[in-house]
């Protein structure tokens, strides 16, 4: 599904009945009602009596059709509730005690990761944490552009932020929109949908060609007091979330891709000591 049938499907009325819902993402994941009745360990028969209202599932049924369409937590809760359930999904501030343990494991992620840079995005990439060595990159960039919380991938994409200083800005700018799209697609979220037409609407120019088969990855190279920095990235996530805010959090981690780099990042780790 692109994101302009998503953008869409966003804009009518949202369904109310499970089956709606059901449906809905069924067909965003491209099964039949075969394949998922098989997946889900049910008749065909059956689940679409669900989709069209004629069957009301249980609890169990809905949440292990939703495990088996790799439903977000927060669009899981959204089927629960049309079901006539509660919702089984907390959604916590990373300030709440109960996540503690989690938010000590994110910072301590960030820290073990310098003298690279590293971050913590929520799920429409808005920042949420970030470790010493991302600032130095940061820069010369307009107090305006850097409001709490700032979004990462505008900041990419914006002539007066890292569009400015990225060198292969084509192939970088390209790989994020591409990332983006892939998100659209999983989550039908109408928010990432807005964000990924607004990238697309920046000045961005076409790459110039396939990438180098010696590539092993599309690295970001930016320029930073007459050097260029390459790096390649990373993303980390939480394994087993069962909290909305968790299971939407990403670690990106940032690796020098050459020696320069590594070295760079080490001297501007000691100066901020």
């Amino acid at each position: 599904m692109n994101p302009q049938t998503a953008t869409a499907r966003a804009e009518r009325t949202q369904p109310v009945h499970v089956g709606d819902h059901l449906r809905e993402w069924r067909q965003r994941r491209h099964l039949s009602q075969l394949d998922l009745a098989g997946d889900a360990e049910i008749s065909a028969r059956h689940l679409s009596f669900v989709e069209t209202g004629r069957a009301a599932p249980s609890r169990d049924m809905v949440l292990k059709l939703a495990e088996r369409l790799d439903v977000p937590l927060r669009e899981r809760n959204v089927l629960l509730v049309a079901a006539g359930f509660a919702p089984a999904f907390p959604q916590r501030s990373l300030d709440d005690p109960a996540l503690k343990s989690a938010r000590a494991a994110i910072d301590l992620v960030l820290k073990a990761h310098e003298p690279n840079p590293a971050l913590a995005v929520d799920r429409h990439w808005n920042l949420v944490s970030a470790n010493r060595m991302v600032a130095p990159l940061l820069e010369g960039i307009p107090e305006r552009l850097l409001g709490q919380p700032f979004n990462v991938l505008r900041l990419s994409f914006h002539p007066e932020a890292l569009a400015a200083r990225t060198v292969n800005l084509a192939e970088w700018c390209g790989h994020l929109l591409e990332r983006l799209h892939r998100q659209c697609e999983i989550t039908a979220d109408p928010e990432l949908i807005k964000l990924y037409h607004d990238l697309k609407a920046f000045p961005i120019p076409a790459r110039s060609g396939p990438l180098s088969a010696d590539n092993v990855a599309i690295p970001f190279k930016m320029r930073l007091d007459g050097d260029i920095l390459s790096f390649f990235s990373t993303t980390m996530i939480f394994g087993t979330p069962v909290d909305i805010t968790l299971s939407e959090l990403a670690l990106e981690t940032f690796f020098p891709a050459d020696d320069l780099t590594a070295e760079r990042m080490r001297n501007m780790a000691a100066a901020l000591k």
